[in-house]
């Protein structure tokens, strides 16, 4: 696949990796599950603009995001954002979830990664909200695994509307195993498959980045968050919903050309506030189980993975 996408990704990498890793201490774990060669779906949760740049930083493979279209009309990211890999894409009219769709399925045809944020735009109020099946009918188009991802500790960089991100906070990327769609390839159009496929990849995220799920969907506007009193955990729903939704909100890619990464990461003190028992128990490597709706019980991924330092050029 040709396209004019990313011809300044070396750069961006070599420039961008340095600063990123003295700011922040970075740490991934389950690197290991992501494929090191073949097509592949990354898709984490969404919690800072800046997860666009902290996951493709973990990764030794090039990575591919699609992009509003709107980053055209800004003469700051005009062109500084396809020089990156970032594939806009015009999501206004009824064809724009068809056409990432389309853009999503080429770059995975090409054997490369590509990201994608089930949820579809930002998380608010730092929950985890209900996925969009735009990543289930991606999968079963395409026959690429989903890996599933939990960001911890990015909104603590930069929260949603806030304009500049704060130095020295600890960012914990964890990248859960691949979930193979093969058994769904003969029901690709069933919408309680979509609706299926897309639970099982939120619950591997809920358990990988260790947020609380609400089965509603994600909004540009916040929401009022709950009293601890009143507010009530939820599970990913297995009933039918409304399909398609939004590929991607914010977008950008640096490719490794060097092969894999192995000068460790300089390590500085996490922020003075403690995490919350949610993210501490998420560091920690909690698991539960998983009955699908096939009858088989899964253990899920987050119980096994084992920490280890962003690494950078």
């Amino acid at each position: 696949m040709e396209r004019t996408a990313g011809k300044a990704q070396g750069i961006a990498r070599a420039v961008l990796t340095p600063p990123f890793r003295c700011l922040w201490k970075v740490t991934t774990e389950g690197l290991e599950n992501v494929p090191s060669q073949g097509p592949a779906i990354l898709a984490p949760n969404h919690i800072s603009v800046l997860d666009s740049f902290f996951v493709p930083l973990c990764l030794p493979r090039r990575i591919t995001y699609v992009g509003k279209a709107e980053y055209m009309d800004d003469w700051k990211t005009r062109f500084l954002f396809p020089a990156m890999g970032m594939i806009p894409i015009d999501r206004s009219g009824g064809d724009g979830a068809k056409r990432a769709l389309d853009a999503a399925a080429e770059v995975l045809e090409a054997d490369e990664l590509f990201g994608i944020y089930p949820e579809g735009t930002r998380s608010r109020n730092g929950k985890l909200h209900k996925g969009h099946t735009g990543i289930a009918r991606l999968a079963l188009r395409t026959g690429a695994c989903i890996v599933p991802v939990g960001i911890i500790g990015s909104d603590d960089v930069q929260p949603p509307d806030a304009k500049m991100p704060a130095p020295f906070r600890r960012v914990h990327i964890r990248f859960g195993r691949p979930i193979d769609v093969g058994r769904y390839a003969d029901r690709a159009d069933d919408r309680i498959v979509l609706r299926q496929i897309t639970d099982e990849v939120m619950y591997e995220i809920r358990n990988l980045s260790g947020q609380e799920y609400v089965d509603t969907y994600a909004t540009k506007k916040a929401e009022p968050v709950e009293s601890p009193a009143s507010a009530e955990p939820a599970t990913p729903s297995a009933a039918p919903a409304a399909t398609g939704g939004e590929l991607g909100d914010n977008v950008i890619e640096f490719p490794d050309r060097r092969g894999r990464i192995d000068q460790p990461a300089v390590a500085f003190a996490p922020s003075a506030a403690p995490p919350t028992p949610e993210r501490a128990a998420a560091m920690a490597g909690v698991g539960s189980e998983l009955a699908d709706a096939d009858g088989v019980e899964r253990r899920s991924s987050a119980a096994v993975l084992q920490p280890r330092p962003l690494v950078g050029a």
